[in-house]
């Protein structure tokens, strides 16, 4: 990742939030009304890909698997009574700009990709109302992160952790876990996972011959492709205890009108501490 720019996944997935209000029909599955303004001049090539090319299977399940895990988790943070919301690799993601002083929100990534962020955000005049905790997750200590930009050990938070855990292998997955299961209890965890090819139908065996390849030539390579009862045993040996776990078909549970259709790609896992 080079000086003052941002991932590349961070950038389509929120192409694709705004691409499903403008291709995608109504009710729409998740409503992120920022994504467009915060990609900046990069959102118009962005989106023309899914105005012109919008029902072409790939980009199609790209809108879906983004904006079913963003309506989940921030379900899920609604209905939490904890104040304190934690975004690990946040990327582009606008939920304290759309819901400002909902909750103390922050947000933790590459110091390049924050510093790039917030370049948009004064672009478009949208004043900051998080708090950016810049980290390698490499070599920095989230826990120490967080502790120094203010964050209370001592409170129960919600962590999301959306379309990151296919990057790292297993052992780094566990690592991370390790720090997070110091949070206080009753902090829950949302993490999505993608599926082996065992599990996957079709349609998600299709996604990941399209888009897998593409990912590894942008210096993203997917490392970790995890069943549901791998990534609930792996939850376990860290200290979390799994709470739910859902597909797309669960979180979009009726037919559409549109090209948007559930696949069987990805988990997303609900666990607490302890």
């Amino acid at each position: 990742m080079q000086e003052k720019t941002t991932s590349q996944t961070a950038k389509t997935a929120a192409a694709a939030r705004a691409a499903h209000l403008l291709v995608d029909d109504e009710p729409f599955v998740f409503v992120d009304d920022l994504a467009e303004e915060i990609l900046g001049a990069e959102a118009g090539p962005l989106l023309d890909y899914h105005r012109q090319s919008g029902a072409h299977p790939v980009l199609a399940m790209a809108r879906m698997q983004v904006v079913c895990r963003s309506r989940y988790t921030e379900n899920r943070v609604m209905a939490s009574k904890a104040r304190q919301y934690v975004l690990l690799g946040a990327g582009l993601d606008t939920f304290a700009y759309r819901h400002p002083g909902v909750r103390d929100v922050y947000e933790l990534d590459h110091p390049a990709t924050q510093e790039w962020k917030r370049e948009r955000l004064t672009e478009a005049g949208i004043e900051p109302v998080v708090t950016f905790v810049p980290l390698d997750f490499e070599t920095d200590s989230i826990i120490d992160g967080l502790t120094r930009s203010g964050f209370d050990l001592g409170r129960p938070a919600v962590v999301s952790w959306l379309g990151v855990t296919m990057y790292l292998t297993s052992q780094a997955i566990g690592q991370v876990l390790d720090e997070l299961s110091r949070l206080a209890p009753g902090t829950e965890l949302v993490l999505d996972h993608m599926l082996p090819a065992e599990l996957r139908d079709e349609l998600g065996q299709f996604y990941v011959e399209q888009v897998a390849p593409t990912a590894a030539e942008w210096g993203e390579p997917w490392l970790s492709l995890l069943s549901p009862d791998d990534m609930a045993e792996l939850l376990r040996e860290h200290g979390f205890t799994v709470v739910e776990q859902v597909t797309q078909a669960d979180i979009v549970d009726r037919p559409r009108t549109d090209v948007l259709k559930p696949a069987m790609l990805s988990v997303i896992t609900t666990a607490g501490v302890g």
